[in-house]
């Protein structure tokens, strides 16, 4: 095959007119010529972090949409599934990767539970962390959440980090808002990037000691114009990633979309390509194609490089888009769950009181990091939901055994009536519930426990529901049908008073207690910052 127009050699920084022949999967010889083409060949572009399972899709799902976007591999950490599944479920992750030419890099999740304050349906721990890393599955340790346990020297998190050095690949990091002589411990036991940094401040601070910093704009966190002025003065250790891409969203647009805004924002062309195509492959050491004779044939055709619409996607030599056609399948797939809890009744949700000043937690739109709201209400023996001030309820219920719910206060939810519940919820994917009333909250939830997993929104009137019967995250359709039903949802959401772009994206990462400020775990209200639990009441 040959495959002609204007080639992008990113790492020499130059443009010109070739013919690139192809040959058994590889790239045999690059011509250049004096023909004038239209159009533009580059390398693949690559996400050089996302979660998968935050697509709510299987990997060839999620593969048969991105190469339409000219991806062509994810540098993929199957955290999500590993703390429903376990080790089982990244192996069955990797298999469905396995059945398309779409390049799935996984890595070993490096917190299985993310933490001991909340209750997950599996542990990997570092003996089973030093098996997977021997696997020719397995290319990296997946991002160190628990950056307080590099920093006080627990043993089984650097045992961990050791089983990645010993076998020489990188571990990712993950430290949102850490500086100083603590981000300098956290470097030195081995971390080589950071996709959590929400400032350029940070951002420069973790560049300058050699941190690669990847550039994250998914559905819920948006650090592209904090960080984007990174690139001027580290264009070798930016990347850019997705994180967490909800269905709807990936129909829009994947990683092309960032390198578009970069290059129409005014960086330099080169250095925005090499963040999107070779940097995560050099990072990584996977086998992608880089365009240079003897490399994978690996490359992507595009309409120009202003808008980077893509005409074509070619994986180990083999047209996998084009026409507007992705020639990727979806495999047939098993239903592998854990969800053994059992319905709730109104009063599980009836949330007692203690003082007038109550610790809220304040949920921000485009943002992971939430903060302290404090809200004066009179007393009462039971909690009332002040929609005036979108004050409401946010439950979290254990969905691997029975157990209490843990109840809590939110801000920034917006409801005017109704409830909207989810299982997934980061990390641990238990049960998640914002509401305006017990009785309303009830009905969510035990629409999804009846599921076994899914998305609903109950309007005070009647429950709509997205059911996720994989690991209670993931369905069995395409993207298009997922997205349209998660549209749906969405769309009902903000019918209801929601102003969030992403209600449920910002739902589920209200119970991720590694991101500062306030969370809620099954088993209580967490200040992230001093990592532990808190009360709901303030002590006037």
């Amino acid at each position: 095959m040959i495959v002609e127009g204007n080639i992008v050699d990113i790492e020499n920084r130059k443009i010109y007119a070739g013919s690139i022949h192809l040959l058994d999967g590889k790239i045999l010889n690059i011509e250049p010529n004096n023909r004038t083409y239209t159009n533009y060949i580059l390398p693949g572009f690559i996400d050089a972090h996302v979660h998968i399972e935050s697509s709510m899709l299987m990997p060839a799902a999620f593969a048969q949409e991105a190469v339409k976007h000219g991806t062509i591999a994810t540098i993929s950490d199957p955290h999500e599934i590993a703390n429903v599944l376990g080790v089982e479920g990244i192996q069955f992750y990797i298999d469905n990767a396995k059945q398309t030419p779409f390049k799935v890099f996984f890595g070993a999740p490096s917190c299985v539970p993310a933490t001991g304050f909340e209750t997950a349906g599996a542990v990997i721990d570092a003996e089973q962390t030093a098996t997977l890393m021997q696997s020719k599955d397995i290319w990296y340790l997946a991002e160190m959440m628990n950056f307080p346990g590099v920093i006080d020297d627990d043993a089984e998190v650097h045992k961990k980090i050791k089983t990645a050095n010993a076998v020489n690949k990188v571990v990712d990091g993950h430290a949102p808002g850490l500086r100083g002589e603590a981000l300098i411990k956290y470097l030195a036991a081995g971390i080589t990037t950071d996709h959590e940094c929400f400032t350029y401040e940070e951002g420069k601070e973790k560049a300058e000691h050699g941190v690669k910093i990847l550039i994250r704009e998914g559905s819920a966190a948006k650090n592209y114009e904090a960080l984007i002025p990174l690139i001027k003065d580290f264009p070798k250790l930016i990347m850019f990633c997705s994180d967490d891409k909800h269905p709807d969203d990936l129909l829009l647009g994947h990683i092309n979309k960032l390198v578009a805004r970069a290059v129409s924002d005014g960086y330099d062309l080169f250095d925005v390509l090499h963040a999107a195509c070779l940097a995560p492959t050099k990072h990584y050491s996977v086998p992608v194609g880089t365009l240079q004779v003897g490399s994978i044939a690996d490359m992507i055709v595009v309409n120009n490089l202003i808008d980077f619409d893509v005409q074509q996607t070619i994986l180990n030599g083999e047209i996998v888009f084009e026409n507007g056609v992705s020639k990727i399948q979806i495999p047939p797939t098993e239903f592998p769950n854990n969800f053994n809890c059992n319905q709730k009744v109104a009063s599980d949700f009836k949330l007692r009181i203690q003082a007038e000043n109550l610790r809220v937690i304040e949920a921000h739109d485009g943002q992971l990091i939430t903060t302290t709201y404090e809200h004066k209400q009179s007393t009462t023996a039971y909690f009332s939901s002040d929609i005036e001030y979108d004050i409401l309820q946010i439950a979290v219920i254990n969905r691997y055994q029975d157990a209490p719910v843990a109840n809590a206060l939110i801000k920034g939810f917006g409801l005017k009536k109704g409830a909207i519940a989810s299982t997934v919820a980061h990390d641990s994917h238990n049960i998640i519930c914002v509401g305006t009333s017990a009785e309303e909250m009830c009905i969510a939830v035990n629409a999804l426990v009846k599921s076994k997993g899914g998305i609903v929104v109950f309007d005070g009137t009647e429950c709509e529901l997205l059911p996720l019967p994989i690991a209670g995250l993931i369905s069995a359709h395409d993207a298009a049908y997922v997205a349209e039903k998660y549209s749906t949802l969405t769309q009902k959401t903000k019918a209801l008073g929601s102003q969030l772009h992403s209600p449920f994206m910002t739902l589920s990462f209200m119970a991720l207690l590694v991101i500062p400020e306030l969370k809620l775990s099954d088993k209580g209200l967490f200040d992230g910052k001093t990592f532990q639990f808190a009360s709901i009441n303030i002590s006037s």
